[in-house]
């Protein structure tokens, strides 16, 4: 099988006043010549390391399953880090929204052949970081065309942000939550359950018209389940 590369860049955010480093994957067959969809994933080394992203999109591209696309990283520094971002009450929530469609967005424009269109942007994360990546698409519905959530964390910030969206036709959603995510342990300590909210979320973005593709699996909160399903999110948004 043909193996894509994985370039390691950095970019300089003023809205979060600091380096970001950044996982690019381009698949084997890249050309400047092509066309490529964006699909930015927060929790980004996790995604690459975890979730085994290059491997599940050189198999995908070779078998002719999906559409060309570039898959970009955002690794978080530390778990205070990841809180103070991807969290919609973080001090650097909106400022990290900010630059994922005020700076990453035209950064990669500029850099790699892309659609400059939404539908040509995807979001993807697990758990806060799908939480962070529908949050940056309710603000900017213009800038993300697609966003993938496995598991998200859904608090009560999300389902008033969804209540308040009025442009549902504007982004399309991939939503998978697992059904034995019932007590899920939580980084600040304690447990939650993850699969009540994550069925008000999805009854709310039906209600409102978004177009959906939601799944239960039968698991829990870890990759042991997102990594397979990363296929399946892969095909059903990308798929040719």
């Amino acid at each position: 099988m043909n193996r894509g590369t994985v370039q390691d860049l950095s970019i300089y955010s003023n809205e979060l006043q600091e380096d970001v480093q950044l996982l690019v994957y381009l698949p084997a067959n890249y050309s400047p010549l092509y066309k490529y969809t964006v699909v930015i994933a927060s929790d980004g080394k996790d995604y690459f390391q975890l979730g085994r992203a290059p491997r599940v999109a050189d198999e995908l591209l070779e078998n002719k399953e999906i559409e060309n696309i570039i898959f970009v990283g955002i690794p978080y520094k530390s778990v205070a880090d990841r809180s103070r971002k991807y969290e919609p009450t973080g001090e650097q929530h909106e400022a990290y929204l900010r630059f994922l469609a005020h700076e990453l967005a035209p950064f990669l424009d500029e850099r790699y052949p892309t659609y400059q269109v939404g539908m040509g942007r995807a979001l993807i994360g697990d758990s806060l970081a799908a939480t962070v990546s529908l949050m940056a698409a309710l603000k900017y519905p213009n800038i993300f065309g697609r966003v993938i959530l496995q598991s998200p964390k859904v608090s009560d910030e999300l389902l008033q942000k969804v209540t308040d969206f009025q442009s549902a036709n504007s982004f399309t959603v991939y939503h998978v939550i697992g059904i034995g995510e019932t007590a899920v342990k939580l980084t600040s300590g304690g447990t939650a359950d993850f699969l009540q909210p994550n069925r008000e979320l999805h009854e709310l973005m039906k209600q409102k018209g978004f177009s959906i593709f939601y799944d239960e699996f039968d698991g829990d909160h870890t990759w042991k389940h997102w990594q397979p399903d990363l296929k399946r999110a892969l095909v059903q948004n990308f798929g040719i």
